[in-house]
C-alpha cells in the first residue's frame, strides 16, 4: 500500500556509502541533512547510480538510500543499469507518494528523471552544478530540458549553459554553508596557504606549486598544504621535490571533512587555481572559516568580501604576497549563502 508521507526522490551519480564517508559530495550531504531538519515532514529517498560500487540498500542519517552499483562502466553496462534504474523507479513510485524528482547534474540521472517524471506526472528539477554546463554534454540533446526545470548553481553556470546550448536556466540556487559544522573553537593561523580538492589536471595544482615557489622569494618560510587525492599526486610530489619545496608544501592526502574545516580555520589564504568551477563548496567553506580566497573563477555576478578574483598566475602571486605581508588582515567569517536558504529555495520549486 502506498504511503501518504510526501517523498522527495533525489537521483545522483554518487552518494556517501555511510556516515563516515564525509568526503563524498559534502554539498549534497549538507543539503539532504538540511531538508531533513527544515522539512521534517518530507521523506528524502536517494537513488544513486554509480557510487557506492556495490548494489545495496542502506540507511544514511535515517534516509533511505538505494545504490545501483554502476561502477562507471561502459556503454553496454550502462544500458542495463538504466533498465535497472527504471524498474527501481517504478517500484519506488508504487510504494511512495513521490512529490518531486531532483536530479543532480544534467546527465544520466536527469535523463531518466525527466522521462519518468513525464510518464507519471511527477515534477522534475535538475541542478546543473559544474562540468555538465560545458559544451559536448551529450545528454542535453537527449533530455531537451525546459528552462523551468533547470537550476544553475551559479550565475557563471547559468551563463555558460546558455552560451553552449542557447537555453537559459530559469533558476539560480547556490551552495550554502552549514555553520554548525565549524564549531566554536578559535585557532591560531599557522598555515599560510591551503588548497583542497581532487588532484586532477582541471584543478591546476601544478600551478599552485609554482605560485608558492614564487611567493617563497618574499616569504622564505611559507607553509602551505594541498588536501586531496587523485591521479596527479605523483607528479605533484615530484614537482615539489624538483623545486626543493619539501619544507614549504605538504600533501597530506585525502582528509575527512571535519578535519579539513579545522585546517581551513588555521589558514590565512585559500588558493584555488582551478581552471573551471561551478560554485566551489570549498571556497565557500574557506570564506566562512575566515580565509581570504584567491581564485580565477568568479561564480556570481556580485562580489564577496575576502574573495579575490584574479586573471592569471602573476596576479595570483601578487595578491598572495600582498595578503601575507599585511599583518592587519581580518579573518572574519564570511557567509554569502546559508544551506537553509538553498534547501528552502529548492523545496519551493516543488511547492513547499
Amino acid at each position: 500500500m502506498k504511503s501518504d508521507q510526501p517523498v522527495l526522490l533525489i537521483l545522483t551519480p554518487g552518494f556517501p556509502e555511510d556516515e563516515a564517508d564525509t568526503t563524498c559530495l559534502p554539498f549534497l550531504q549538507s543539503l539532504v541533512k538540511t531538508i531533513n531538519k527544515d522539512f521534517g515532514f518530507i521523506k528524502v529517498l536517494v537513488l544513486t547510480f554509480q557510487y557506492p560500487f556495490v548494489v545495496k540498500e542502506y540507511s544514511w542519517n535515517k534516509n533511505r538510500v538505494i545504490s545501483l552499483g554502476g561502477k562507471n562502466k561502459g556503454k553496454l553496462s550502462r544500458i542495463f543499469l538504466w533498465k535497472k534504474a527504471w524498474k527501481k523507479l517504478k517500484e519506488i513510485h508504487s510504494e511512495n507518494n513521490v512529490i518531486g524528482i531532483f536530479s543532480v547534474w544534467l546527465g544520466e540521472c536527469a535523463l531518466l528523471g525527466k522521462r519518468f517524471g513525464r510518464k507519471y506526472n511527477i515534477g522534475h528539477m535538475c541542478w546543473i552544478v559544474g562540468q555538465d554546463a560545458r559544451d559536448k554534454n551529450k545528454y542535453v540533446k537527449r533530455i531537451k530540458p525546459d528552462p523551468g526545470e533547470l537550476i544553475a548553481i551559479s550565475d557563471f553556470i547559468a551563463n555558460e549553459f546558455y552560451k553552449n546550448y542557447s537555453i537559459q536556466p530559469l533558476h539560480v540556487i547556490t551552495n550554502g554553508i552549514q555553520p554548525e559544522l565549524f564549531g566554536n573553537i578559535s585557532f591560531e593561523r599557522t598555515i599560510d596557504v591551503i588548497g583542497a580538492g581532487s588532484l586532477i589536471p582541471l584543478k591546476q595544482y601544478d600551478l599552485f606549486i609554482d605560485i608558492i615557489n614564487d611567493v617563497r622569494r618574499s616569504r622564505p618560510a611559507i607553509k602551505a598544504l594541498i588536501a586531496g587525492k587523485g591521479p596527479a599526486e605523483k607528479s605533484l610530489r615530484s614537482k615539489i621535490e624538483s623545486l626543493s619545496l619539501e619544507k614549504n608544501i605538504s600533501l597530506p592526502g585525502e582528509i575527512g571533512h571535519a578535519e579539513l574545516l579545522k585546517l581551513m580555520q588555521q589558514a590565512k589564504i585559500f588558493l584555488h587555481p582551478s581552471s573551471y568551477e561551478g560554485f566551489s563548496m570549498v571556497c565557500l567553506e574557506a570564506l566562512y572559516a575566515g580565509c581570504h580566497v584567491i581564485s580565477f573563477c568568479k561564480p556570481m555576478a556580485k562580489d564577496f568580501c575576502h574573495w579575490h578574483v584574479v586573471k592569471n598566475k602573476e596576479e595570483m602571486v601578487v595578491k598572495a604576497v600582498e595578503l601575507l605581508m599585511n599583518s592587519n588582515n581580518h579573518h572574519k567569517k564570511v557567509m554569502p549563502y546559508s544551506i537553509h536558504e538553498t534547501s528552502a529555495a529548492i523545496m519551493k520549486l516543488f511547492g513547499y
